[in-house]
């Protein structure tokens, strides 16, 4: 199977539409982790996306009566690029059936390109069943976005390239994986030429499908994935690539929003240029590779994969990237209400950046602190800023870890509220596009009263709901079942340390 695979990757005639890619140091990143650090720019392609590689390296093959007819495929961007380009250098007509949840970016970038959208679903997999009735109705080629063989060998050219690019012996080349077209095509070629190469894929560790599936044994289907790096949100891996990942894959990292925020920064750093969070992937895991097995002086290519980002979604990326650095602390605590309590509060907090500092009179005597503070080392430091408050007779949260602190709290810190009975606080996520909220509000009905209601829209990838409700005890199984329907991840947060010091 590797030896076919390399001569498919050698034979692939990719370049008639992509480019050979910059394989570009990032110093930065590399004096502060310890390791020689090369980006794979991928986000250089015309489309900005590796993507145009297997999609084209398929169509090409097609006979001139498939192509007459005309290609469909589902995507949620950068694969619908792809193929919309490659349909216009070989003349025939694309359908691309997108998520509704798709960046504005990338549907507009395929529909510049002249390819047909047809907007189906919330998830690449609702997007997919559509695509494949679709096909089967008009009889159109349905192009895969990663399980082919010759989607997955389009991709490895990626891996032809880095290791002639690469001057010295790699140690292990970082990969973002979401259905594993990608994975698996720079994996067979590396392993191929090279066993010793350790190729390592990471995912969101909101969508870990292929981590699960190697884990198992066997292909799994997630229950519910998100959609933050809508590039990687897949339910289930190809069969294929799953074939292929047994064989030749040596790990699968996942990693956190944060996470992925904080390599977006670095990357932008390095190369001033924006990723869009699947594209950050690889350097997310790689910087989790390196604290984890506290490596030094090795050689790392992390890929680069993509950067077609809403520029909407800049702004929650940049909120949460010094979490994901590990470079602030969230802290929450009440102070004396009387002249100075406040400058003493900062005086504890030592000569650090302050980020952010909400201030809010609670009564006569006590006031409301939600304070950020940077710092160089969070694991240590956290707990010094935590102990040294307490030794000075405060009783601090610490938030920093935290999904209502930093997603709601900090943003509406205002004062508590008195005589609320029977309340809930829920904290839902439900796939943004025109109308959701209403429907959302629709579907509560006005059976409960609300009592608190902070909503955030993340650049129409998904909005996020703190929601206070008051449900006396009678009513808690009704309730419940009206929770269900909704089909959104609703985690209940009325025991949060935070939502009590700040807002109950």
């Amino acid at each position: 199977m590797l030896d076919d695979y390399v001569k498919m990757i050698l034979r692939a005639p990719v370049y008639d539409v992509a480019r050979e890619t910059p394989l570009d140091p990032a110093p930065a990143i590399s004096r502060r982790l310890g390791n020689q650090v090369w980006l794979k720019r991928e986000d250089m392609q015309p489309v900005f996306s590796y993507k145009i590689r297997g999609a084209y390296n398929l169509m090409v093959s097609l006979s001139e009566d498939e192509r007459g007819i005309g290609v469909i495929t589902a995507s949620a961007g950068n694969h619908a690029q792809g193929v919309a380009y490659a349909a216009r250098v070989l003349g025939c007509h694309a359908t691309i059936v997108m998520p509704k949840t798709t960046p504005e970016i990338k549907v507009d970038s395929v529909r510049r390109l002249g390819a047909d959208i047809v907007l189906h679903g919330n998830t690449y997999d609702e997007a997919s069943e559509h695509a494949h009735k679709l096909a089967a109705e008009r009889e159109l080629t349905y192009v895969p976005p990663y399980d082919h063989p010759l989607v997955i060998a389009g991709q490895g050219t990626v891996a032809m390239e880095i290791l002639r690019q690469h001057p010295r012996k790699l140690d292990a080349i970082f990969v973002p994986v979401g259905g594993g077209g990608l994975i698996a095509g720079v994996a067979v070629y590396a392993k191929a030429l090279y066993p010793d190469i350790r190729i390592i894929g990471v995912e969101p560790d909101e969508a870990p499908s292929m981590q699960q599936a190697l884990a198992a044994g066997s292909r799994v289907r997630l229950e519910r994935i998100g959609i933050f790096a809508d590039g990687a949100a897949v339910r289930q891996v190809g069969v294929e690539p799953f074939a292929i990942a047994q064989r030749c894959v040596d790990e699968v990292l996942t990693v956190s929003i944060d996470e992925i925020c904080a390599a977006v920064k670095d990357i932008f750093e390095d190369t001033r240029s924006i990723a869009e969070p699947a594209g950050a992937l690889a350097l997310a895991g790689l910087k989790q590779y390196v604290q984890r097995e506290q490596v030094s002086g090795a050689e790392f290519v992390a890929i680069l994969s993509g950067a077609n980002v809403n520029f909407d979604r800049l702004r929650h990326i940049a909120e949460l990237a010094e979490l994901g650095e590990q470079r602030e602390v969230l802290i929450g605590a009440t102070i004396p209400e009387r002249p100075g309590s406040f400058r003493e509060f900062c005086h504890a907090l030592g000569p650090r950046l302050i980020t952010e500092f909400n201030y809010r009179y609670a009564d006569d005597r006590h006031a409301t602190v939600f304070a950020g503070v940077q710092v160089k080392d969070r694991t240590s430091e956290r707990r010094l800023i935590i102990d040294n408050l307490r030794e000075r007779g405060y009783a601090p949260i610490d938030m920093t870890d935290d999904e209502i602190a930093k997603m709601h709290i900090r943003f509406m810190v205002g004062g508590h509220a008195g005589g609320v009975a029977d309340e809930r606080l829920l904290r839902c996520e439900f796939p943004e596009r025109p109308g959701a909220l209403l429907r959302f509000l629709t579907h509560l009905g006005g059976r409960w009263n609300i009592t608190l209601f902070h909503y955030r829209n993340h650049g129409a990838a998904y909005g996020r709901v703190l929601l206070g409700i008051q449900v006396p005890a009678a009513d808690q199984p009704a309730f419940e079942v009206l929770l269900r329907e909704l089909d959104m991840r609703v985690e209940d947060e009325t025991a949060n340390p935070a939502y009590r010091l700040f807002l109950q």
